[in-house]
């Protein structure tokens, strides 16, 4: 199934029911008033989100959402029933803009959050409001009003503790499948990944955590080249990026720079996110080199991690220091509080 992370739709509340014009016509009860019963109101359009859903291709195949509108009102005081609402629903980390302004409306991540994306009009009232000392027998009533109707765009940003970001065939898919139970297509040649993966890494004495697979950068990203910037979006939301490199290359060095060059013409915030840097290949890497580029790394200020996907080698290490990074981030240590234990 497609991996779909943006759509356009169209949202159309219900209209409001109208008002009816009637009057009490019974034998025995004289002088019978107005008695037209009130419009009922239009159905509202409702975007739930919910953990049953991962991508937006249901919106591939509808694009128009429509509420009930409410039920006219009838003699005898009967009153037009409520439209029934319209629930659409998104996947955790959507994003609801304005399809015209690209104005931010909601951001929808946890279960169950809700948004209205458009109101249904106001029920019609029923000749009875119009009764007065003057005028005992009215014959008008008001009709509904219209529902609110708007084009709107979905955007869904992942929500991951971590993103695996690198060149292609760096071994991200690898490591993925090595630290969770997925199971990503994995072969010897560049873009082997055509969209974000998910997968859930268990960690002892602490909650899972969710890592996404996002496909490889190259350089020129920025400017459109390979996948370009289509789903670093899924990475904005990530607590710690995790930098795979090719351990073998001998420019792996200059790789890492050609990565994160692309990540800055993206987005500096992403820059300063905690990184972990992955040499991945230690199987066939020379030692020394791995030696050199682990000490050139962490004299730029890098934590560092040697691995190889393929074998194990380091993974159960590598998990530690993820837990460890994440329970840092979980519990802060305030400096200033510290400053004061001295």
């Amino acid at each position: 199934m497609a991996f779909v992370d943006h759509a356009k739709f169209h949202v159309k509340a219900g209209d409001g029911g109208n008002g009816c014009v009637s009057f009490r016509r019974e034998k025995f009860v004289p002088r019978g008033g107005p008695d037209g019963g009130d419009g009922g109101r239009g159905g509202n359009v409702i975007i739930e989100c919910t953990t049953s859903m991962q991508s937006l291709i249901d919106f591939r195949y509808r694009s128009h959402f429509k509420a009930e509108r409410g039920v006219h009102g009838k003699g005898k005081d009967m009153h037009g029933r409520k439209g029934k609402d319209c629930v659409m629903q998104v996947p955790l980390g959507s994003i609801i803009k304005n399809e015209e302004t690209g104005e931010v409306l909601a951001d929808l991540r946890e279960e169950g959050d809700l948004y209205i994306a458009a109101q249904g009009g106001k029920g019609g009232a029923g000749n009875p409001h119009f009764s007065s000392g003057t005028n005992r027998t009215p014959r008008i009533a008001t009709k509904g009003s219209e529902g609110e109707e708007i084009w709107l765009k979905v955007e869904l940003k992942l929500i991951a503790d971590i993103g695996l970001v690198g060149l292609p065939n760096a071994g991200k898919s690898t490591l993925l499948s090595q630290l969770s139970a997925a199971n990503p297509k994995v072969a010897s040649y560049p873009f082997t990944t055509l969209e974000p993966q998910l997968g859930v890494l268990h960690l002892k004495y602490m909650d899972s955590c969710i890592i996404a697979d996002i496909p490889g950068l190259i350089e020129g990203a920025h400017q459109g080249v390979g996948l370009g910037f289509h789903f670093l979006r899924h990475i904005e939301r990530t607590r710690i990026l995790m930098h795979i490199l090719d351990g073998s290359s001998e420019e792996a060095f200059d790789e890492f720079k050609v990565v994160e060059q692309e990540l800055k013409a993206y987005s500096e915030e992403l820059v300063e996110r905690t990184t972990l840097i992955i040499l991945n290949k230690a199987d066939i890497a020379e030692p020394e080199q791995l030696s050199l580029l682990k000490k050139n790394l962490e004299q730029e200020g890098f934590q560092v991690a040697i691995i190889s996907g393929l074998t194990g080698q380091g993974i159960e290490e590598l998990k530690e220091i993820i837990a460890d990074i994440l329970d840092t981030l979980n519990n802060p240590v305030d400096e200033k509080a510290a400053d004061g234990d001295r």
